[in-house]
């Protein structure tokens, strides 16, 4: 493997440490294995309730291990998802919390939520907020000085 490969294999490892350490951050969790499992949840669940063609313009802007995590299990041909509402969303997350349920699923959602909008650039924050039915849009959080 050239050092250019390793290099950027390297980087792509650090970004994914950046975006699993906001949540757990915002979240107080200190544990980065959950703060992972939540990252990762909240990126496979958006694909399914999202057009296939913003599934792709999105995963464009993730850090390469995190579009993994992203296409991880997907199946494009059920996409988006029948059911569309926050509660098969939310219920979604906390399938892969029955172990150690969390307090708040929609504020620990709402925290990975907020680490796509402080990472993926504006407009395309825009587009995926406006694919989303209103009642999943409702827990992407409102910076100020970016308005989705």
């Amino acid at each position: 493997m050239s050092t250019s490969g390793f290099e950027s294999i390297e980087h792509t490892v650090q970004l994914t440490h950046e975006w699993i350490n906001e949540p757990d951050e915002a979240l107080g969790w200190d544990n980065k294995p959950r703060s992972y499992r939540l990252l990762r949840n909240v990126l496979q669940a958006i694909p399914d309730w999202l057009p296939v063609n913003e599934v792709a313009h999105l995963s464009a802007q993730l850090p390469t291990l995190l579009r993994g995590v992203y296409y991880a299990h997907w199946r494009p041909a059920a996409t988006p998802a029948g059911e569309r509402d926050r509660q098969s969303f939310l219920a979604r997350i906390d399938r892969a919390f029955e172990s150690a349920p969390m307090d708040e699923t929609a504020g620990a959602v709402t925290a990975a939520f907020r680490v796509l909008f402080a990472k993926v650039s504006a407009g395309e924050i825009q587009k995926v907020r406006h694919a989303l039915p209103g009642h999943i849009r409702d827990l992407w959080p409102a910076a100020s000085g970016r308005h989705p």
